[in-house]
């Protein structure tokens, strides 16, 4: 039961500032009842003046805050409120407000690693009590709702985020609570969450229902609906395109409410030499500048002629002289005001190509103001007046430097991103594989292809790791979040992944340890940085699969990644049904491996979420279009790959794509010799000429002595420390030779330094310095002790 303590005081406002709405609980709270206060100005009730409030909500949708409110009793309380801006469908507007009171103690928190999985889950979520008001808020709620958890502690969802969809979800909750059974709402709550909620009854250890849990996607993981992003120009932040906007918004606020016809110029690289020195319209600079080399950005007139000037191209560079008004304008560091009659400034329009506009407009007043960011000098702004108006005075001077300050800043801010970007671009590029190793057993074609967001590029990656025994893995990954902090983490699961595989791991274990990384790496973040946001790749999904030629068989499990898409060699096209295990991360859940037996000639489609979220299809749409251009016959991988892309991107990509696609291979048996060798020292000698009449079989006369020699060491250690039963495998593969002893003991064997005298300890020391690789991969049971050598193609 909820306690009396607790309850929610709201009001409403009309537009002109007069309370039209009083509750129960604002009168509990302040002890006006309705009948004192409606109708009357809303600022009365304020324990201090009502411009603050009134500046406060000016222009604004939503405010949260503190207001100190004056009680019956005369005394004043501070209060947090919450406030929402509502038009009603005939066009009324009022102001809700509402606040939470609340005697409730804040609810426990769990351990650390409990609590930094609920604050840097991916996904938003929100705890309520069984009184439907919220007592917890993760950084990705807050986020997504714009508020932070204290301003939403105490009310129900009607209350922070009013409407249908609240309201639905609201009394879904109440239905979770009552039947204690989870409850889906296809209602969306806000443009920054997905479509569509889950709520779950949180359970006591006796099964009792204490409280609901709200659990949502972000718009960028909803397939379904995407809010559309800006055009291409906004899409790519950071570029010249985004600079030369930041130029031409700047030229649209002036001209002609400053200046009738203006032109902006930029450096190429930014100057740290500005000096701030005083801001005045003197004439003279303080020092004689060099020549510099300008690049035109944006150029504009008075919409006399459409609001261009012609003669002048933007982009095209510029050089001006170190006498000109732009070169002493940035040498100096602060506006300069000029008559286009002064000589200096005649002899510049005259003999410089790039004022070309300044005679066509016949501006008889200049004004040179320096774009100034961060201690950089990034270019000038010139402003011309026509005769007609008064030249400029210091009020346009002033003028003139805000609006040139704040233009500054839009473009210095462009340029960071994009350093950014290509340092992060750099890193990413440095840690995916330039190129696929040799092996054998499968075809391969990849594609990564990065956002075109401002929120940078991201931590998609994919490898191919040769194995023993002629098998390959594949790995397909995606860290949550963009920029640097993904791509150096995806370049520290992509590292652990390889050394794991190393070891020759199943798909299920291996992904298990990577889990663990995770929380291990998240745990260290989260010390360090408390706010940080997907801290150490929680919320990462990864799918890592194996294939072996020999026996055709592929083993994959995922951890909240999307499904591999499998074409066989006549032409049908499906998932595999691979058991989504949770995103990397959770911890403590676990994943299941899933084993299949793909025909020669299968084509296998591994790949990251950013193919499916086009902005101008669904993925019932995007599925169809890829299972189409997968199963089309192509003359390479290559094709397929390409052809994907091209049918399901229409823009550049929303978020980073990587695509793996893969052919398999099959060894037949005339390349695979096996055999059943019996527990007895003296079954060695009969290895060796097994091993030595295949070779001969093969034409691989040149390494029958080091091979037989390995297989003698090999077997004789699996009689002497392991237990039957042995097996001898002998795999040739293109230019690989491979040799494996299987037994059936538990035990790994090591390489140890034998004394002078001693009559044994030197096998594995031998077969490592005759083959290029060697190690021991542990079956469900048994080991398998293999070394590798490189042999002439036959």
């Amino acid at each position: 039961m909820e306690r009396q303590s607790t309850y929610t005081a709201t009001a409403t406002i009309d537009e002109h500032g007069i309370l039209t709405g009083w509750s129960e609980g604002a009168q509990r709270l302040l002890g006006y009842d309705s009948a004192a206060v409606v109708g009357r100005p809303a600022t009365a009730l304020l324990a201090a003046t009502g411009s603050a409030a009134r500046r406060a909500l000016a222009g604004r949708e939503r405010w949260n805050g503190t207001v100190p409110l004056r009680h019956r009793d005369g005394r004043s309380v501070e209060l947090g409120v919450l406030a929402h801006r509502r038009t009603s469908d005939a066009g009324v507007t009022d102001w809700l407000v509402v606040s939470a009171v609340t005697a409730r103690p804040q609810p426990p928190r769990g351990e650390p690693l409990e609590e930094w999985t609920f604050l840097q889950s991916p996904f938003p979520l929100a705890i309520f009590d069984p009184g439907l008001r919220l007592v917890r808020a993760n950084r990705r709620m807050e986020h997504a709702l714009a508020l932070p958890e204290a301003a939403m502690r105490g009310l129900r969802l009607v209350h922070i985020v009013p409407g249908t969809a609240s309201e639905e979800t609201d009394r879904s909750m109440r239905l979770a609570l009552e039947s204690g059974r989870p409850q889906e709402v296809r209602a969306r709550l806000g443009p920054a969450l997905g479509r569509g909620s889950v709520l779950t009854p949180l359970k006591d250890a006796g099964g009792r229902v204490r409280a609901v849990c709200l659990s949502t996607q972000h718009p960028a993981q909803d397939s379904a609906v995407r809010p559309r992003p800006p055009d291409e120009a906004g899409a790519r932040g950071g570029t010249a395109a985004e600079q030369a906007r930041a130029a031409q918004e700047l030229s649209e606020v002036t001209v002609p409410r400053l200046a009738d016809v203006m032109a902006v110029d930029l450096l190429d690289v930014p100057r740290s030499d500005a000096t701030g020195g005083p801001r005045s319209g003197a004439t003279e600079p303080a020092s004689q500048p060099g020549p510099v080399v300008l690049r035109r950005a944006a150029l504009r007139a008075v919409p006399d002629d459409g609001g261009t000037v012609h003669g002048t191209t933007v982009g095209e560079a510029i050089v001006c002289p170190a006498d000109s008004p732009p070169a002493h304008c940035m040498a100096a560091a602060r506006p300069l005001l000029y008559d286009t009659a002064d000589p200096a400034v005649a002899a510049w329009a005259a003999l410089d190509p790039g004022t070309a506009w300044l005679r066509a407009s016949g501006a008889r007043s200049l004004l040179a103001v320096p774009l100034l960011a961060q201690g950089s000098t990034l270019g000038v702004a010139l402003f011309g007046r026509l005769r007609d108006r008064e030249p400029f005075g210091p009020e346009d001077l002033r003028l003139a430097e805000e609006f040139a300050a704040k233009a500054a800043v839009g473009i210095q801010q462009a340029r960071t991103y994009s350093r950014a970007r290509t340092t992060t671009m750099a890193l990413q590029h440095s840690l995916l594989p330039h190129t696929l190793p040799a092996q054998g057993a499968l075809d391969i074609a990849t594609r990564y292809l990065p956002a075109a967001t401002r929120a940078g590029v991201g931590g998609d990656w994919f490898d191919v790791i040769p194995l023993s025994g002629a098998r390959v893995a594949l790995v397909v990954g995606d860290v949550v979040g963009h920029g640097i902090r993904a791509s150096a983490t995806m370049g520290r699961l992509r590292t652990a992944v390889r050394t794991l595989a190393d070891v020759d791991l199943p798909a299920d274990e291996l992904l298990t340890h990577l889990d663990d990384l995770v929380l291990r790496l998240a745990a260290d973040e989260g010390s360090a940085d408390p706010a940080a946001e997907t801290a150490g790749g929680i919320g990462t999904t990864c799918l890592y699969a194996v294939y072996d030629p020999v026996s055709r068989s592929c083993t994959l499990a995922r951890a909240g990644h999307p499904p591999p898409a499998v074409v066989t060699p006549d032409g049908t096209v499906r998932f595999l049904d691979v058991p989504a295990g949770p995103p990397l991360g959770l911890g403590g859940l676990p994943f299941e491996a899933f084993e299949t037996e793909l025909p020669e000639g299968s084509l296998l489609a591994l790949y990251t979420d950013g193919l499916f979220e086009a902005r101008d299809h669904d993925i019932d749409e995007a599925l169809d279009k890829m299972f189409a251009a997968l199963g089309r016959p192509a003359t390479s991988l290559d094709s397929v790959c390409d052809r994907v892309l091209t049918e399901l991107l229409t823009h550049r990509p929303d978020d980073d794509i990587a695509l793996l696609v893969a052919r398999t291979r099959a060894l037949h048996e005339d390349r695979v010799a096996r055999w059943e060798l019996e527990d007895d020292p003296t079954v060695v000698a009969v290895a060796r000429h097994l091993a030595g009449d295949q070779l001969s079989a093969w034409g691989l006369h040149d390494v029958v002595f080091t091979t037989e020699l390995m297989v003698s060491e090999l077997v004789t250690n699996a009689i002497r420390y392991g237990r039957p039963p042995i097996q001898l495998r002998l795999i040739h593969q293109g230019s690989t030779l491979i040799c494996e002893v299987y037994d059936s003991s538990g035990t790994t064997p090591h390489m140890r330094r034998a004394r002078i005298f001693d009559e044994g300890g030197r096998g594995l020391l031998l077969v490592a310095q005759l083959a290029e690789r060697w190690g021991t991969r542990h079956d469900r049971v048994g080991k398998t002790v293999w070394a590798e050598q490189t042999v002439a193609r036959i």
